[in-house]
């Protein structure tokens, strides 16, 4: 498991649970949150990628692989579900060539909820290190 390799490797402060909506992704997700429960790795939350797809020329939203899933499994193990992420081309674009749609497009919906999740794990990290050192992230 890279998860587990990772945490004997480096010590980590805390983890973020990356799903898609799949049950077979869910079920590893799981698996990965009861590990960094089991060696002391705070998790702050879960985000389901690859939520579901806005058809560009109709609007229409599908739930390719399912749907509520990173949402349900964050109830299931009482952590936050700081959101999920919809299959847009642009984002992963945006990754590819080192301009994140929330830095080129920031108005349109996509860079919204992406913004939207780091601020939700931004809130969760504060709370979490109030006392420790301020932790900032900057988009």
């Amino acid at each position: 498991d890279i998860q587990l390799t990772l945490v004997q490797t480096i010590p980590l402060s805390g983890a973020i649970i990356v799903t898609t909506p799949q049950e077979v992704s869910l079920i590893d997700a799981k698996k990965g949150l009861k590990m960094f429960e089991k060696v002391n790795v705070n998790v702050y939350g879960i985000v389901e990628n690859m939520s579901y797809f806005i058809a560009p020329d109709t609007g229409n939203r599908y739930d390719i692989f399912g749907s509520g899933g990173g949402e349900n499994l964050a109830k299931e193990l009482n952590t936050k579900f700081l959101g999920g992420i919809p299959i847009d081309p642009r984002i992963r674009e945006g990754g590819d060539n080192g301009k994140p749609i929330v830095y080129e497009m920031p108005e349109t919906q996509e860079s919204k909820i992406i913004i939207g999740i780091a601020e939700k794990l931004n809130e969760t990290l504060s709370a979490n290190n109030s006392t420790e050192n301020d932790i900032e992230i900057e988009l």
